[in-house]
């Protein structure tokens, strides 16, 4: 029987590894992903093109905040005038009243509106009986999917003076109140509008982030003698910290963007001294008396002073508590 033998190498030689291909160019991380879920993606195409068409193609308009434009003509403003437009508001006692007006609404539906739908939401979180729970949750979701067109009527109908409000005023001997034509009344109405329709829908992401709270905290906490007070204090704000420190940082962004349709629909030449906003003085100047420089003018003011308020905002939040938007 013969038996085969592998040959030695020949002494000082090395044997080498087996040489290996080279590796093939992975292919790129979104273009696996775009193929695989392309279905999915596909959903994004028009939410896209809206923000494309009507959010950043509308910014080269800004221009003619620097151009003078005359209708008819180049859609980009015919001659180039610099920041007269920005001095002629600077210079305006009526921009500035307005601006004042903008300020005060918008610090009262910030300092009103957004820590309300918090107190709802940890009062629902209460709640033990589902009925109840649903039936609270229902009511105080249905004005928000009334039109603002719907709500001001309301809002003009129930205080009217022969409305309900000034009916029960008169069962106490009060004198009718002229709510909508009194200036000094606007804010307080636009206010708690605004409330009564944004306040249960606004519930709706901190109900959903209350349900992130690991339950052996609360446990530990009762363990420790914690009573409920305590642990709402100490459990469950800080564990929705994140999602209240987001939506402020969106509401101070949106802080000069105060609800033009609502003002428009609530105000009248009556209340001009303090319902008269921002938004609304850049529909009458812009489209009633067709000074469309000067309003886009005023229109990017705005939008400077929105980006400067979410920025730092942004920025102090991610100093104090950690949490911000990027």
């Amino acid at each position: 029987m013969s038996t085969s033998t592998t040959s030695a190498p020949p002494p000082g030689t090395q044997e080498r590894p087996p040489t290996k291909a080279p590796p093939r160019p992975a292919r790129t991380g979104w273009r696996r992903a775009l193929r695989k879920d392309w279905q999915l993606y596909s959903l994004a195409v028009l939410p896209l093109l809206f923000f494309l068409v009507f959010r950043y193609l509308p910014m080269l308009g800004n221009v003619i905040a620097f151009r003078r434009f005359e209708p008819g003509g180049s859609i980009f403003g015919e001659d180039w005038v610099g920041l007269r437009y920005v001095e002629m508001f600077l210079s305006d006692p009526t921009f500035w009243q307005v601006f004042r007006n903008t300020l005060w609404l918008g610090g009262l539906t910030l300092v009103f509106c957004f820590p309300i739908p918090i107190v709802l939401a940890l009062l629902l979180n209460e709640v033990r009986r589902r009925s109840l729970k649903r039936f609270v949750q229902s009511v105080s979701y249905l004005p928000h999917f009334l039109s603002i067109v719907i709500v001001a009527g309301i809002t003009m109908q129930m205080l009217a003076a022969d409305g309900p409000v000034n009916h029960v005023l008169g069962w106490f001997g009060h004198d009718p109140i002229r709510f909508i034509q009194e200036p000094e009344w606007f804010r307080t109405l636009y206010v708690g509008s605004e409330i009564w329709q944004t306040a249960g829908w606004g519930t709706i992401l901190y109900l959903a982030a209350l349900t992130t709270i690991d339950e052996d905290l609360y446990e530990a906490a009762r363990i420790d003698g914690a009573n409920r007070w305590q642990q709402i204090w100490h459990v469950t704000l800080p564990g929705i910290r994140p999602t209240m420190i987001t939506l402020l940082i969106l509401n101070v962004g949106t802080f000069l963007a105060v609800g033009f349709e609502k003002v428009l629909l609530l105000y009248n030449p009556l209340t001009y001294q303090t319902s008269d906003v921002i938004s609304t003085y850049v529909y009458r100047t812009g489209v009633e008396s067709n000074s469309f420089s000067y309003a886009a003018a005023i229109g990017l003011f705005e939008a400077i002073i929105g980006l400067v308020l979410i920025t730092s905002a942004n920025q102090l939040s991610r100093r104090t508590v950690g949490t911000s938007l990027w």
